[in-house]
């Protein structure tokens, strides 16, 4: 938590423990043939543009999705911590798979869509099990001063960082990557949905 609030960003190492990482990992590719091109923009305003954005996502349910309860319970977990010793409010959740074929990247961004500003957390967790570099794929995390610093994605690595506030870019990777990736909101996922 003081890490987070100090520098705007977190890096965990082995969020999950390997039997949870095993389990989303099985259900990501158990999902690749669903996948679908990622766009920019919410809802109607929802347009793609593959110079800006090469990934394409599985958007999870916690309803359908069941096979993931573990993962479900720790973002449970995730969302009483923050909100315990940092105050945030958050009550909602969003999250999905994310596949970078081969070239993949995007561009520098920033987590929140211009008619809708409920995202507070993101979190990535990158899911592919060997990780050499070179691989590409790195999360590229711009700082106020103009200077930048890149993350690996390696196994069990968990990334979290403020949505409004933390410009980052995904590196253009050389091998398929895959990570589960999500936001932690400070309204209702459906509130969200209708607001856009």
């Amino acid at each position: 938590m003081d890490e987070l609030s100090q520098n705007d960003v977190v890096i965990i190492d082995n969020f999950v423990d390997a039997p949870l990482f095993a389990t989303i990992r099985s259900f990501f590719l158990l999902q690749l043939e669903a996948f679908t091109k990622a766009g920019i923009g919410a809802l109607n305003n929802n347009i793609i543009r593959e110079e800006i954005r090469g990934d394409y996502t599985y958007w999870l349910d916690r309803g359908r999705d069941t096979q993931l309860s573990d993962f479900w319970n720790l973002i449970d977990e995730t969302l009483h911590i923050y909100n315990r010793y940092c105050y945030l409010g958050l009550s909602g959740y969003e999250f999905h798979f994310a596949h970078y074929p081969k070239g993949g990247h995007y561009d520098k961004h920033l987590d929140q869509f211009n008619n809708r500003n409920n995202r507070t957390i993101s979190m990535v967790l990158y899911l592919n099990e060997v990780w050499q570099p070179g691989d590409g794929g790195e999360l590229e995390i711009f700082e106020n001063d103009g200077t930048s610093y890149r993350i690996e994605p390696v196994a069990a690595r968990c990334v979290m960082f403020k949505s409004a506030v933390v410009p980052h870019a995904v590196l253009p990777s050389q091998k398929p990557r895959y990570s589960l990736t999500g936001w932690l909101l400070q309204q209702p996922a459906p509130l969200g949905s209708i607001l856009g």
